[in-house]
């Protein structure tokens, strides 16, 4: 069991310094982060970089294990939506708390919507 499930938004933020990045470097060493997050943080890294490889190299200073999202996650985060769509959470949002709910450990994550949300899941904002 994990102490915590990463959002893409904190895992981004930790890579590139952002406010809020020291709050999960504290964390990283005992984090999960969700096969679906891995593929949007490696999205933003490509955008941002133009290079897979940079990508790579990015994420390489990052020791979080990867959790591959499974079909009793699919289906999880596909029943969230009803609970979510008002706040307009993606399928990558809705794949980390359905994460974070399988591993009964918070999530950390810079999108303030999430704490709004009346959910079984510990949310800690990173800033």
């Amino acid at each position: 069991m994990s102490s915590v499930v990463l959002d893409s938004s904190a895992l981004l933020a930790f890579i590139h310094g952002e406010p809020g990045g020291e709050v999960v470097a504290g964390a990283v060493g005992e984090a999960v982060i969700s096969s679906v997050n891995l593929a949007e943080v490696v999205t933003k890294l490509v955008e941002r970089t133009g290079s897979l490889e940079l990508a790579r190299a990015a994420l390489g200073m990052v020791n979080v294990d990867v959790i591959d999202f499974d079909r009793l996650q699919a289906e999880q985060a596909g029943a969230l939506v009803t609970r979510t769509r008002s706040r307009g959470l993606s399928l990558g949002d809705r794949a980390c708390l359905t994460l974070a709910a399988c591993e009964a450990a918070p999530v950390l994550t810079a999108d303030r919507i999430w704490a709004t949300l009346k959910l079984d899941v510990e949310v800690r904002l990173i800033r």
